[in-house]
């Protein structure tokens, strides 16, 4: 959530940044309006405690000189009734206050390119090359479906489209896939943990999916819980509500997880194989630090996640998200896009990106600095990686011709020395 002060205070320049993620002006309007009568109140409110209490000293010191205080009495029921009728005012413009705020997105970082959508963002760095096959490279579901490692019909006989099953070595591949990032991840400093696959509409709302992204989400019917989206909600959400100690910062967390979401809006896009899914496995990676090393943190982030990649022999590039293509809570994002052949093209397969204190001013977390102050803490989140995505790349880019799959020499030692699918 952005710092409602620092919006009054610098309201051209907030509105001219916000408008590059597609922001109305008018949005910052009615939620300056909004806050300037909050303020009103809070000042009538407090004068009148202030009378009341007056008032109450009054009507003390006339019982005391057993004097009558019938006028004082009466003005003093009115004062009540007066911050009666203001506080239920006050409270409803401090609900719609809160409402409008957050629903507005991060600020973009001045450096990242100003654009509506994906065609405004810019390459950064390309790693490996593509491989040039002898054949027709075909795409994984018909791989995997020929070798019986991929079922997508069964899946959706048993839960419906974009759901489907591993099976055999594709289960050992998945396994592999992810516990390999695991153990980089461990190796590069991140704590690994096992989280809750439930979370409450606090913990949606400290990350930025509540209230705006509801739909996008699977909700238990008549419970406070919704089956997360991405691990990067219970990761960050784990310092909820709490300051912690300068001197465990930085932290890193990393978890594998399964990750749940509708897919609204992508009707028709990525119907067949493991890019786009209802439930999908991935491996998050998460840090919370101080303000002034986010940005080397997001950099060593993005390294991260291109390790994995560049161990598996997959090719892919690195690209800035524009301000139109950019996710709510991020202030920059580093998209890694795994090259698959059968599209010809890069794919996202992580999205590393810095909410600065966006996330944590939503979800109250925050560190004492060497004076005493408290500050919000900067948080960060990416994936390391998409699993299904992994697995994807890798039946693409180490498919040969006879229909068989190598796995990569960095997998071998968690497949049990199996090196070739067939």
């Amino acid at each position: 959530m952005l710092d409602i002060k620092m919006i009054r205070q610098n309201e051209t320049e907030i509105k001219r940044r916000l408008a590059t993620r597609g922001v109305d002006s008018r949005t910052v309007d009615q939620l300056l309006a909004a806050d300037q009568r909050r303020r009103e109140l809070v000042v009538k409110t407090e004068n009148l405690r202030q009378q009341k209490n007056e008032v109450s000293e009054q009507i003390a010191q006339a019982k005391r000189n057993k004097q009558t205080a019938a006028d004082e009495i009466s003005q003093m029921k009115q004062v009540g009734q007066q911050i009666k009728q203001i506080d239920e005012e006050l409270k409803m413009v401090q609900s719609n206050v809160q409402d409008l705020a957050s629903r507005l997105p991060n600020l973009p970082h001045p450096s990242i390119p100003i654009g509506p959508d994906e065609d405004s963002n810019v390459e950064i760095k390309k790693v490996g090359t593509p491989k040039k096959f002898d054949f027709e490279p075909k795409p994984h579901w018909e791989i995997g479906e020929k070798l019986g490692i991929l079922d997508f019909e069964r899946g959706a006989k048993v839960s419906g489209s974009r759901f489907l099953y591993y099976v055999g070595l594709g289960a050992k591949l998945e396994r592999a896939v992810y516990n390999f990032m695991l153990d980089e991840h461990e190796k590069d400093g991140y704590t690994e943990i096992l989280p809750p696959y439930l979370v409450n509409a606090a913990s949606m709302y400290g990350t930025g999916q509540f209230p705006k992204f509801k739909e996008d989400v699977f909700q238990i019917q008549d419970q406070d819980l919704t089956l997360i989206p991405t691990a990067e909600v219970p990761l960050t959400n784990y310092y909820r509500d709490e300051v912690i100690p300068n001197e465990k910062l930085p932290v890193y967390f990393t978890a594998l997880s399964p990750s749940f979401r509708s897919e609204a809006g992508s009707a028709g896009r990525d119907t067949r194989g493991l890019i786009r899914l209802h439930q999908f496995n991935k491996v998050e990676m998460v840090k919370y630090c101080r303000p002034e090393a986010s940005y080397d943190e997001l950099e060593k982030m993005t390294v991260n996640a291109g390790n994995i990649l560049e161990k598996l022999g997959l090719p892919y590039h690195i690209i800035t998200l524009s301000t139109g293509d950019m996710g709510f809570s991020a202030a920059m994002t580093h998209d890694l896009e795994v090259w698959i052949p059968a599209q010809n093209t890069y794919r996202e397969i992580s999205s590393c990106s810095n909410c600065e204190d966006f996330q944590a001013r939503r979800a109250h977390i925050q560190y004492r600095d060497e004076n005493g102050k408290l500050n919000f803490v900067h948080t960060l989140n990416g994936s390391g990686l998409a699993v299904g995505r992994t697995v994807a790349a890798i039946l693409e880019n180490y498919q040969n011709a006879d229909g068989t799959v190598t796995v990569p020499e960095a997998l071998r030692p968690y497949m049990h020395g199996i090196d070739l699918i067939k």
